[in-house]
């Protein structure tokens, strides 16, 4: 077990050069603010009868107002991803009454969670204010866009999270999902704005054999070379991207390059051989950022790190469980060995793609949720994924599966929103 490591390299623009002509510029906006408005320190008292007599205010200019605006943004850096999580007496901007789109096994409240001190948090970076996303801002921010959260169920509970949030001034239309709702499509028509989930759990070519339980009836085949189209094929369709790998890849499966066997991952099968799961999630990853970083079309990419889960006692087929009702305090959790080994893989894959994006003048960013993730031990469905899940059976001996790695609607990943609207808002 390794304790997480809070301080995680800031890929924020921190020139050092731009940041001096800021503040000369800066210096140079002061001095004529300043020299232009000596006349309101003069120690008069002024009654409320004489205020239609007062010079007026120096008069600034819109380039002024947009430099000082500029100066601002290039001088307050922040890593949003390092903060605290802090009592928020105001709650989430949403209800499960409020919002239509949430799906069952999120909807903690309709199914019966008794506590709900879990909505009542925020994130709070350390470095800089975090508000809340403003649902009408982000909506003309988005118009005439598109939006696509590639990937697997997490993005499907973060889109959630981001439709009931905007639902508050309108409400999407569906346009499109698949036979079995895993790719799904919405509108928002005052302001022609899309926004898609799709479906690729692997983000490479996969074969799957196992039903909505996760139960299997063969090994996963995975071509780690080999890009899923499901989205490959939309990608030049959208104007800003989330992607992100995640937990898929600890399936037992069987790994091919150049479509040859070349080992597996937990398959206990003669004559192949255990190569593990990292070397299949670095393969993926080079993969994917590759084909970004290649791309003609250069959309605004997030690329998330991986969110931990927080079963304990067990895994989710083996009796784990989490009924936590507080987040934790930094210090007071540790990021597991695996967590840790794919969050590397993660930002040495990034590292690079980054480097060869920013030739190119592309908008790669990391969406580091792993350590604000850690801290909420309290914001997963639990065994409040089923309707009252207790109703009918002895409380002390029912064994009820539980979801300790999604999230609870409303919940800790709304914050994520805020924190993507703000880092869309920065460039």
């Amino acid at each position: 077990m390794k304790q997480f490591n809070g301080n995680v390299k800031n890929y924020t623009f921190s020139s050092f050069f731009v940041k001096i002509a800021l503040f000369l510029l800066f210096l140079g906006l002061a001095y004529r603010l300043f020299s232009s408005s000596l006349v309101q320190f003069s120690p008069v008292v002024v009654s409320d009868d004489d205020k239609t007599n007062l010079p007026p205010p120096p008069e600034i200019s819109d380039d002024e107002i947009f430099w000082t605006y500029i100066i601002f943004l290039g001088t307050e850096e922040c890593n949003f991803f390092i903060g605290d999580w802090v009592p928020d007496p105001n709650g989430p901007v949403y209800t499960n009454t409020t919002c239509y789109t949430i799906e069952a096994p999120q909807n903690c409240m309709k199914n019966g969670r008794p506590d709900s001190d879990y909505v009542y948090w925020r994130w709070k970076p350390r470095e800089c204010t975090l508000p809340k996303i403003d649902p009408k801002k982000f909506l003309n921010l988005m118009r005439d866009k598109s939006l696509a959260f590639i990937g697997d169920s997490i993005m499907r509970n973060h889109i959630q999270s981001l439709l009931c949030i905007l639902s508050q001034v309108e409400q999407a239309v569906e346009v499109y999902h698949d036979k079995p709702y895993k790719n799904r499509r919405w509108y928002f028509p005052s302001y022609h704005f899309t926004v898609s989930v799709v479906w690729a759990p692997f983000l490479t070519k996969a074969s799957t054999f196992e039903d909505d339980n996760g139960v299997s009836t063969d090994l996963i085949q995975l071509h780690l070379d080999e890009l899923d189209t499901i989205w490959t094929k939309q990608y030049k369709n959208f104007d800003y991207v989330i992607i992100a790998g995640g937990k898929w890849f600890l399936k037992s499966a069987i790994y091919y390059e150049n479509n040859k066997l070349v080992g597996c991952h937990n398959c206990h099968k003669k004559n192949i051989t255990q190569i593990g799961f990292k070397y299949a999630y670095q393969k993926a990853l080079n993969s994917t950022l590759e084909f970004i970083t290649g791309s003609k079309h250069k959309p605004y990419v997030f690329f998330r790190t991986t969110t931990p889960d927080h079963f304990e006692n067990g895994e989710w087929n083996t009796g784990g469980y989490c009924n936590r009702t507080r987040p934790f305090k930094e210090g007071e959790v540790e990021l597991i060995d695996i967590d840790e080994m794919m969050r590397k893989v993660e930002l040495e894959e990034f590292k690079n793609a980054k480097k060869i994006g920013s030739e190119k003048g592309m908008s790669l960013k990391l969406f580091d949720t792993t350590f604000l993730s850690l801290l909420r031990p309290d914001g997963h469905p639990g065994v409040y994924r089923q309707f009252h899940p207790y109703e009918g059976k002895d409380k002390r001996n029912a064994k009820i599966q539980n979801d300790c790695l999604h999230w609870c609607l409303p919940g800790p990943i709304d914050s994520w929103n805020d924190i993507m609207m703000q880092m869309l808002l920065r460039g």
